[in-house]
């Protein structure tokens, strides 16, 4: 996970929100909703990082406080977020994300810029997501099922394939490997950037020592 930037709104939900008897559900609109999410988002989940494309068979839009709890936040463009399918009619041990969380509460946000997500949690060598609080630790894994076998092989996949680049003796400057990883630059980040991202800033961090 990494800290969403929320930008603009579309105009079309900001209209919408200004009519009689609106909700979610009369949102006709729901197209540049999903590409705002998509483009703030550079293409990721806002929880596992996996790609995500602006179309329904590509993403949910996600109410972090869910629509039966919260219904005035259905609207609130601070309140959305893109996420993956998540497994979408697996069994429920094989869901993960939105489609495992559902209507249950999440004791963390991934854009709240005053308490950024990549300060809370870490990412072990096996490709394990994990968080020193315990509460936040226990939703990742219950709530969000981050830990689901196929995710811990993806980010394991990932980190191995760059530090193959290592072993391969090709020279990497955390400074300038950086910036492809972390939002710094346009267009879309690759799947699961935030693996290299921790690993690359722990690197930083032992070189100063």
């Amino acid at each position: 996970m990494r800290t969403i930037q929320k930008g603009p709104e579309p105009a079309s939900l900001t209209q919408h929100r200004q009519q009689p008897h609106a909700d979610y559900d009369n949102y006709a609109d729901k197209a540049a909703l999903r590409q705002a999410l998509v483009a703030e988002q550079r293409g990721l989940c806002c929880y596992c990082q996996s790609r995500i494309r602006a179309t329904p068979e590509g993403m949910k839009i996600e109410h972090w406080q869910c629509q039966a709890d919260h219904p005035g936040r259905q609207l609130d463009f601070g309140n959305l977020h893109g996420a993956c399918l998540g497994g979408r009619g697996r069994p429920e041990r094989e869901q993960h994300c939105d489609t495992r969380k559902g209507n249950n509460v999440l004791c963390f946000s991934v854009c709240d810029p005053a308490h950024p997500i990549e300060r809370q949690i870490r990412f072990l060598g096996d490709g394990t997501i994990k968080a020193d609080d315990a509460d936040m630790d226990e939703a990742l894994n219950t709530v969000l099922n981050l830990n689901l076998p196929r995710l811990i092989s993806n980010r394991k996949a990932v980190l191995t394939a760059f530090q193959q680049r290592l072993q391969d003796g090709r020279r990497v400057d955390p400074a300038r490997e950086l910036p492809k990883w972390d939002g710094s630059q346009p267009g879309e980040l690759p799947e699961f950037a935030q693996v290299i991202v921790y690993w690359l800033r722990k690197k930083q961090a032992r070189a100063a020592v």
